[in-house]
């Protein structure tokens, strides 16, 4: 009986889990899910508890009407608060309910803008994050004027009023001690990135006095703090990139000893893989997933050696760890090959129990068989990838049309996971008879932090013939048709897909998804201008040029480019201007290059609305079927 054909609402209609929260005695999950794709200006979800083992059906706690979110445990795991705003009120509360559904109850927010919370031991008090009310008006806009904050707070349930800590910093993430007498803090000056000299800073805040320790420079896109003990003295470690935007993420780590003189150490020094998430244990060392390849690990600190031992490696991608308070019992969004994303809970060693099942309505679909790659870059570097063939096809029956479709990133991985989405379109691309290649070049993560750094000043180089290469591998196995192939992507994808048509002729067709075409607009215009400037090796106002990133820009090379080309842009992408879609569509018209310019009005750099979707994934589909089927 033949199966339903993929349509693109299969596609996008669908619903995601999103952080998960284990209760602090192991036995209980509680979890968000939300649409795949928006439909309505305002977000909506629903808040679900699972028992951990798997032994009864999830509950719907919330009726998914408005915005439930950021769930959080009480100590005795009876009761979970979560941030909601519902119709009539101009801020999320804070509200409190039972794990079975019962005694919805408000307890703050009518006075402050609520956006994150954290109940501290003891239960009566919760550290919050409230932000500013914006009283600015509409114009003019003055640069480096005060913009609203987010500032540490702390409730009190016995007086239900909500003191916030003075400073002017603006606090982005906050994590307790086990016995609540000491915040984390990471902040940085402003709510707007600073693009030119951004700055993460650590502080630790005792919330009974008020008083602040400053503890210095986090480093670039601090996150993620989680404390420990080692016996002697308490610890706070966190995740960064190192040593600066052009790095590879690592756990620092910093003793608070009371010597002035400590400074932060490397816990992922030398590792073959990467850190991507800590997750605090109360009672013991903090667990962390790594990217290992194409599948993914949880690890524990060992505090004798403090390293990093594995305890699990899973196939495909982890995301969203969280644990009890011993860490022994850990709960994470998984996603495998065929399988979309669930959660999933268990012995922190042991094989996971899933807990969900969303997005039934996929059962009935056939999938494209999904093979794991291994193979050597041309200058000896070990590679991996992932081959999709056609649907009820293997690659033995090739040459088939192939697309390569590249990550976003460049800091970015393929995991071995289910690629269906209208970003990355590959099971898509698959039930309409194409071969797709999904590499993992060098300058990604996965293979630790000397792989991310060797695309650092040479964007387009490495990569690119990395990316080349895989093409070839499948071009000799006969598995690609070398007359009929495609490349595109999102991104960083879609730079390199713009790159890629500049350096050769061989795809006769193109996707550029919200990619750069110039390095040095960007870092003047992008939300991460120095983190551009880092890559690509310079920006325009260090002098006379021609400049480094000249060298690097797709636009650059622009009249060798011979390719059909569709470009997609979001209008309203803050990281990646649409300026930069409009450069290249420019000078591809310039040059008489074919090509078709499409922007998604009030769309940013993910585009998240429904029909927008869509649209992308039929265009992308009559794009590459129009000059690869035929």
């Amino acid at each position: 009986m033949p199966r339903p054909p993929l349509t693109p609402p299969l596609v996008t209609d669908g619903h995601l889990p999103q952080g998960p929260v284990l209760s602090p005695d192991g036995r209980w999950a509680a979890y968000t899910v939300t649409p795949l794709s928006r439909t309505s200006a305002s977000p909506t979800s629903t808040l679900w508890v699972a028992a951990a083992d798997g032994g009864a059906s999830p509950v719907q706690i919330t009726d998914g009407t408005v915005w439930d979110h950021r769930p959080r445990w009480s100590a005795d795991s009876e009761h979970l608060a979560f941030l909601s705003q519902r119709p009539g009120e101009d801020a999320p509360r804070l509200r409190r309910i039972h794990r079975d559904g019962s005694g919805p109850a408000t307890l703050a927010g009518a006075e402050a803008r609520l956006v994150d919370h954290l109940p501290l031991a003891g239960g009566a008090l919760t550290a919050v994050v409230v932000r500013d009310p914006d009283t600015r008006s509409a114009a003019p806009r003055v640069w480096g004027a005060p913009e609203p904050h987010d500032r540490l707070g702390l409730f009190d349930a016995r007086t239900g009023r909500v003191r916030t800590f003075p400073g002017e910093r603006h606090v982005l993430e906050v994590a307790a001690s086990p016995d609540g007498a000491a915040l984390a803090v990471i902040s940085r000056p402003g709510p707007a990135l600073d693009p030119v000299h951004p700055r993460w800073d650590l502080h630790v805040v005792d919330p009974a006095t008020g008083r602040v320790d400053a503890l210095g420079e986090a480093g670039w896109d601090a996150h993620s703090p989680v404390w420990w003990h080692d016996g002697h003295h308490r610890h706070l470690a966190w995740l960064a990139m190192n040593p600066g935007p052009d790095g590879g993420q690592v756990v620092r780590d910093l003793p608070l000893t009371g010597d002035a003189g400590e400074r932060p150490t490397d816990l992922t020094e030398g590792m073959d893989r990467c850190p991507v998430e800590l997750a605090q244990a109360d009672e013991g060392p903090p667990l962390a997933l790594f990217a290992h390849g194409l599948d993914t690990e949880i690890h524990r600190l060992d505090t004798a050696t403090l390293r990093f031992t594995p305890l699990r490696r899973s196939t495909g991608l982890l995301e969203s760890l969280t644990c009890d308070r011993t860490g022994g019992r850990v709960a994470v969004v998984a996603t495998s090959a065929h399988e979309p994303r669930q959660v999933y809970a268990g012995p922190v060693k042991a094989a996971p129990t899933r807990l969900t099942r969303l997005r039934p309505e996929l059962d009935g679909c056939a999938w494209a068989d999904q093979e794991r790659l291994s193979y050597r870059a041309r200058d000896g570097l070990a590679l991996d990838g992932l081959l999709l063939t056609p649907v009820g096809a293997t690659a033995r029956q090739g040459p088939f049309p192939l697309v390569t479709w590249v990550h976003g990133g460049p800091y970015g991985r393929y995991a071995d996971q289910f690629v269906c989405g209208a970003h990355a379109p590959a099971q898509w691309l698959a039930h309409a008879g194409y071969a797709v290649f999904l590499p993992n070049p060098r300058g990604g993560l996965g293979h630790g932090r000397a792989f991310a750094e060797t695309v650092v000043g040479a964007l387009g180089q490495g990569e690119w013939t990395d990316i080349e290469d895989g093409i070839d591998l499948l071009v000799d196995r006969g598995v690609a048709d070398p007359g009929r192939l495609g490349i595109g992507g999102w991104s960083h994808g879609g730079t390199m897909a713009a790159w890629a048509v500049g350096r050769t002729d061989r795809f006769r067709a193109a996707v550029v998804g919200a990619g750069v075409s110039d390095w040095g607009m960007l870092a003047a215009t992008g939300e991460y201008g120095a983190a551009e400037a880092g890559l690509s090796g310079s920006v325009g106002w260090e002098g006379p040029g021609p400049h480094p990133h000249d060298a690097v820009g797709p636009v650059s090379f622009t009249s060798r480019v011979r390719t059909p080309v569709l470009v997609l842009h979001g209008d309203q992408d803050t990281n990646v201007p649409v300026g930069q879609a409009v450069y290249l569509h420019r000078a591809l018209r310039h040059h008489g290059v074919e090509h078709e310019f499409v922007t998604y009005p009030g769309e940013g750099h993910s585009v998240d609305g429904r029909e927008n979707q869509i649209d992308m994934l039929r265009r992308t589909r009559a794009w590459f079927d129009a000059r690869l089927t035929r």
